[in-house]
C-alpha cells in the first residue's frame, strides 16, 4: 500500500470509530480482517495515523472547520505529523486508492488556519464537557497539559530487582537504547518513535522476568507506598497485578501481600506475571459467590493499596480513544465506586497502618476532593504530607510534586514527563 492509501483506510477506520463509538483496537483489528492484503507494515502505519488523529482530533477539527473524519484526518496531518498544504494535497490525489482531492477550502484552512483564538478544550484536544474540570485542576495551564496528554508516550519499563539491577537491565537492552526514568530509580525508558514500540515479548529481558512495562508514574505511585519487608500488605484493586508485582519487589518476597479484585477475570493475567517475575509472597484472593475471603487480614494489614478504578485520564496518551468515549455518567459512577472501596479498605488497615489511594487521573473529584471527603467521615485516619510521602519512599524530589489542591501528590506529563496520577496516603491514628 502507499502513503495515501494509508491515509484512506485511516479515514475508513474513523468513520467505523464515529458510527459505533467502540475502541480502537476493535476497529482496527476488524479493517484487517476485511483487507487481508494490507502487510503488518500497512496495518501499523494505518494504526500510527488513526491514533495521531485521535489526539488531535478536536485541534484537528477546529483546523479544518468541520468534525468529519476526512476533516479530522487531514487537520491531523498538520497538526500532529507537521505537514504542509501541498504535502498533503499530494496525499490527497483522488488516484487509485488515494483520498479525494482537496477542495479550496480545505486548502485554504490547511494554510492560513490557527488555533489562536482556540479555546483551551480545543488547544488542548480534550472534552469540551471536561474545559470546566480541566481548569479547577490546572487552572491557565489547562491546554498546555490537555496537549502534553495528547503526546506520544514513551515505553516505560520498571526492572524487577528480584531478578536483576537497573544496570543489568540496561546492558541486556542496550539495543534498545533505554535511558533511566527521571524519577523512578528502578525505571527504564525507551522513547516513542512514530511506528510501534519495541515487541517487548521476544525480548530475553521481558521473558524472564527482568523487566515489566510499567509507566514511571505507576512505579511511582508503588513507591510511595513505602512496603517494607515482611509487612502485611492487601492490594484491594490489584487487576492484572502490576502494583502487586512491584510491591512484592520492594518487599523482597519477605512479608505477605494479599492480591484481590472484586472481579475474579481481571485477576487472571496475575498468575503468570508472578511466576516470570518470581513473586513468592503474594496470595490471591478471588472473589468466591457471597464468601468473606478476606475476613482473616481484617484490622491486620501495615498497608493497604487501593489502585481505584477511574476516569483514566491521566493515561490519554496510551489510550487517546479513550477520552472522546468518555461520558459524564462515567465519571458519577467511578466517583461512587471510589468512595465504597475507601470505606470498605477501613475495615483492613490495623493502626499504625497506611491506605494509600492511587488513581490515573487529572480529576480534582477523584483524586483530592475524595479524599477530603473521605477524611472528614474517618477521623481516625490523617494525611500524610506530600514532603512526608516522598521522604519515606526514600524519594524527597517528589515533594516538589505536592498537590496544590489538597492531600497527596499530583503527578502530570506537562510536570514530570509520566502519566497523569494522583497519590495520596493515609494512616489509621493509633488508639
Amino acid at each position: 500500500m502507499i502513503p495515501a492509501a494509508h491515509v484512506s483506510a485511516a479515514i475508513e477506520v474513523l468513520n467505523d470509530l464515529e458510527r459505533r463509538r467502540r475502541p480502537v483496537a476493535e476497529a482496527l483489528k476488524d479493517w484487517g480482517v476485511s483487507h487481508r492484503f494490507a502487510g503488518s507494515k500497512d496495518r501499523a502505519a494505518i494504526a500510527s495515523l488513526v491514533f495521531d488523529a485521535l489526539r488531535k482530533r478536536a485541534s484537528a477539527a477546529w483546523v479544518m472547520g468541520a468534525e468529519t473524519p476526512r476533516a479530522i484526518m487531514l487537520g491531523a496531518l498538520r497538526e500532529a505529523r507537521g505537514l504542509d498544504a501541498e504535502a498533503i494535497a499530494a496525499l490527497c490525489s483522488g488516484e487509485g486508492h488515494a483520498p479525494a482531492p482537496l477542495t479550496e477550502e480545505e486548502r485554504a484552512r490547511l494554510e492560513t488556519a490557527t488555533l489562536d483564538a482556540a479555546p483551551d478544550h480545543v488547544r488542548g484536544d480534550y472534552p469540551e464537557w471536561l474545559a470546566e474540570r480541566f481548569a479547577a485542576a490546572f487552572g491557565p495551564r489547562a491546554a498546555e497539559e490537555g496537549a502534553a496528554l495528547s503526546a506520544r508516550a514513551p515505553v516505560d519499563l520498571r526492572v524487577n530487582l528480584l531478578k536483576a539491577s537497573r544496570e543489568q537491565a540496561l546492558e541486556k537492552l542496550a539495543h534498545l537504547a533505554p535511558a533511566p526514568t527521571p524519577f523512578s530509580p528502578i525505571g527504564l525508558r525507551i522513547e516513542a518513535g512514530r511506528g510501534r514500540g519495541p515487541a517487548l515479548p521476544a525480548e530475553t529481558a521481558y521473558v524472564k522476568g527482568l523487566v515489566e512495562p510499567q509507566d514511571e508514574a505507576s512505579q511511582l505511585a508503588a513507591l510511595l507506598c513505602a512496603a517494607a519487608p515482611g509487612e502485611q500488605v492487601l492490594d484491594l484493586c490489584a487487576g492484572g497485578g502490576g502494583k502487586t508485582l512491584a510491591l512484592a519487589a520492594q518487599m523482597h518476597n519477605r512479608g505477605q501481600i494479599y492480591a484481590h479484585d472484586d472481579d475474579g477475570r481481571r485477576l487472571m493475567p496475575i498468575h503468570e506475571r508472578l511466576e516470570r517475575a518470581g513473586a513468592r509472597n503474594v496470595q490471591l484472593r478471588a472473589p468466591r459467590g457471597k464468601a468473606d475471603v478476606l475476613a482473616d487480614i481484617e484490622g491486620r494489614c501495615d498497608l493497604v493499596l487501593i489502585d481505584a478504578p477511574c476516569t483514566g485520564t491521566g493515561a490519554w496518551r496510551r489510550h487517546p480513544d479513550a477520552k472522546w468515549r468518555l461520558a459524564p455518567g462515567a465519571l458519577e459512577m467511578r466517583l461512587k465506586e471510589q468512595a465504597a472501596l475507601l470505606a470498605q479498605a477501613t475495615r483492613f488497615v490495623k493502626p499504625g497502618g497506611r491506605l494509600v489511594y492511587v488513581t490515573c487521573s487529572v480529576l480534582r473529584e477523584e483524586n483530592e476532593d475524595q479524599i477530603a471527603t473521605f477524611l472528614a467521615m474517618h477521623p481516625n485516619f490523617t494525611a500524610l504530607s506530600a514532603a512526608e510521602m516522598a521522604e519515606r519512599a526514600g524519594l524527597p524530589e517528589l515533594a516538589r510534586f505536592a498537590s496544590p489542591h489538597g492531600s497527596g501528590i499530583r503527578l502530570s506529563p506537562a510536570t514530570s514527563g509520566a502519566d497523569g496520577f494522583y497519590i495520596a496516603v493515609l494512616k489509621r491514628i493509633l488508639g
